[in-house]
């Protein structure tokens, strides 16, 4: 992937290039502590930034986030306390790339970093581009909360990239977290939804990204540990015109179910019909990158019927009263049915105002606000009931299984995934 040269100091520029050398310490008992950036602001007026994708085909599912985002400071008031929180959206993609960035990434985590009212920062929603937002915002000491990453080396070390999750975090503490589940988990709903539709021979793609490779290495041990045979797990050109010669190959291993871990933006409808055109019999499963209209809505009816998805974003009448409200509130204010991540788009801001409510008088206090966000404890959400664990993921464990009918995602199952 192109990255561009930004002027930044220490462990960004490994950031910048998905990092080599390692920063700070993965010290789980300093998982909270203070940084260099951290401080109070000195004011009753804060500012909570949000970075997403709105360019390309990911804005739909962008837009829906912001409006859930949205929709949950309006039901605070627009205030925690005496504090008065402004909200600002940002953009991460450029129309060039057609998705996120690295250099409109690392515009937006410091410009955040810059602005002394910032108390805390909502994204990225993609992992990658977070791996490059995280070292900026946790050298400044500002809570960041993603409502999608899903890549397990952002927060844990185990099943990650050598030097992960260390690098991402220059101060050696932590400052993220997230209300999605991460991909370990991911990768187990995977396997055993491939498992439930009869999967025997699997042959696994990935998309050269943090998030998606990472996916792809996950769910291959996994696989092979539920009896599976694995073909292989290659990375895809996301510029090829067409994947006509790698389904050709894929088709001579003999496999009967191919997984793509991977993002909607790098070519995933493309591949989608070049696979079910060439091995009209597989079964073609995606995780929750591709989980979106943008996707849903152009792999045509053919492949739709080969296809099967992991979620997190389970069927409306599962969640509790609060998150049944959520979605009748937002097809009520915005006239349509949100995308699959809005509703985390509404958890991570209101986390974030639980945080700073929870720092009481230094609400307007950066490290408070961390700390406060590492203490939550059984908060009961529009997603259920859930904790913030010690490398800043939520408890819960849940994915949906999703199928695609007239373009549109449809809820199949809920797959129970282990958190161990």
């Amino acid at each position: 992937m192109r990255v561009r040269h930004v002027a930044a100091s220490g462990c960004l520029l490994a950031a910048l290039s998905f990092g080599v050398a390692a920063c700070g310490s993965d010290n789980k008992s300093d998982s909270s502590g203070g940084s260099s950036g951290s401080g109070d602001t000195g004011s009753t007026q804060l500012t909570i930034y949000s970075s997403l994708p709105l360019q390309g085909d990911s804005r739909p599912q962008s837009v829906s986030v912001n409006n859930g985002e949205q929709l949950a400071l309006e039901k605070a008031g627009g205030k925690v306390g005496k504090f008065t929180i402004n909200y600002k959206k940002m953009d991460d993609a450029t129309a060039a790339a057609g998705k996120w960035d690295p250099g409109a990434t690392s515009g937006d985590a410091r410009k955040a970093a810059q602005d002394k009212s910032t108390i805390a920062y909502l994204g990225e929603f993609n992992s990658g581009a977070s791996a490059i937002s995280i070292p900026i915002l946790n050298e400044a000491g500002i809570l960041q909360v993603s409502p999608s990453n899903t890549a397990v080396g952002l927060t844990r070390s185990k099943g990650a990239d050598k030097g992960e999750p260390d690098k991402y975090y220059p101060s050696g503490k932590r400052t993220y977290g997230r209300v999605v589940p991460a991909d370990h988990i991911q990768a187990a709903a995977q396997v055993t939804y491939q498992k439930d539709n009869g999967c025997t021979k699997l042959y696994i793609l990935n998309d050269k990204e943090v998030y998606g490779k990472g996916l792809a290495d996950q769910v291959v041990p996994l696989a092979k540990a539920a009896g599976l045979t694995v073909l292989g797990n290659d990375g895809i050109d996301p510029k090829a015109a067409n994947y006509r010669a790698l389904a050709g190959t894929i088709k001579s291993k003999g496999a009967d179910c191919i997984f793509f871990g991977g993002i909607t933006q790098n070519n995933a409808v493309q591949l989608w019909k070049d696979l079910n055109a060439s091995l009209p019999s597989a079964k073609l499963f995606g995780p929750d990158g591709v989980a979106e209209s943008a996707f849903s809505e152009k792999i045509g009816a053919k492949a739709e019927k080969a296809t099967f998805i992991t979620n997190p974003t389970l069927d409306p009448k599962l969640y509790p009263q609060s998150g049944q409200d959520f979605f009748k509130e937002y097809k009520a204010k915005y006239g349509a049915d949100p995308e699959p991540y809005a509703i985390y788009g509404y958890e991570a801001m209101s986390i974030a105002l639980q945080a700073i409510k929870d720092a009481g008088d230094k609400g307007n206090d950066r490290q408070a606000v961390i700390d406060a966000f590492y203490k939550i404890k059984n908060r009961e959400s529009v997603l259920g009931t859930y904790s913030i664990d010690e490398n800043g993921d939520t408890t819960l464990s849940d994915y949906g299984g999703n199928r695609i009918e007239g373009g549109k995602l449809t809820f199949d199952k809920v797959i129970k995934a282990a958190t161990s």
